[in-house]
């Protein structure tokens, strides 16, 4: 399985540097995030091994479980939370440096400002956009991401370093170009809210 893994992230990374080519974009201005929330720590290991630096996780115990083995290591990637995080799971979370993708609140905002705070770091978040609108998704809403942004900019424990956005399910339930105009257009309604 491991060679797998490895060969794998060499394809993406390859995948990207020509999308960037296309676009007239330098690689190195894409970050790829790895994200390691359905695989165990010895899969997750050879992804980073491999060269991917950033590694995300869906569930804060997820990623203590998986920072911790890694310390153990002495390895040190950057850690992503790229799924909800309950105020009550903060402190922990905050104490591995991860990059926040999904503040969605106010009250999450005041949370992560007073923790940040209080252990003497910034945390970095992006404000996370419900794209679809739909309200078993995640995220803040379209009209409400100006009223967050504007928050957290005041805030002295956080660092706003941008959006982040789920394009919604295809229609079709596959995932491949019957899926890119709506997707496509969720992401431009998420592009001119960052402009």
């Amino acid at each position: 399985m491991g060679p797998g893994i490895a060969a794998r992230y060499a394809e993406v990374r390859h995948a990207v540097a020509e999308a960037c080519r296309s676009a007239g974009r330098d690689p190195s201005e894409v970050r790829i995030v790895g994200v390691t929330k359905y695989v165990g720590l010895d899969e997750a290991r050879i992804l980073h091994r491999a060269g991917c630096d950033d590694l995300g996780e869906s569930r804060p115990q997820e990623l203590w479980r998986k920072a911790e083995g890694f310390a153990a290591e002495g390895l040190r990637p950057r850690w992503h939370l790229i799924g909800h995080l309950q105020r009550n799971k903060i402190r922990r979370t905050l104490s591995y440096g991860p990059l926040i993708h999904s503040l969605d609140s106010p009250r999450l905002l005041e949370a992560l400002d007073r923790e940040s705070i209080d252990l003497g770091v910034v945390t970095e978040v992006l404000v996370e956009v419900n794209l679809d609108g739909g309200p078993g998704r995640t995220g803040v809403a379209v009209d409400a991401v100006r009223g967050l942004v504007e928050a957290a900019r005041s805030r002295a424990g956080v660092r706003l370093r941008g959006l982040m956005g789920m394009a919604s399910a295809p229609d079709d339930g596959g995932g491949g170009e019957a899926a890119s105009p709506r997707a496509r257009r969720q992401f431009a309604v998420l592009r001119s809210l960052l402009e």
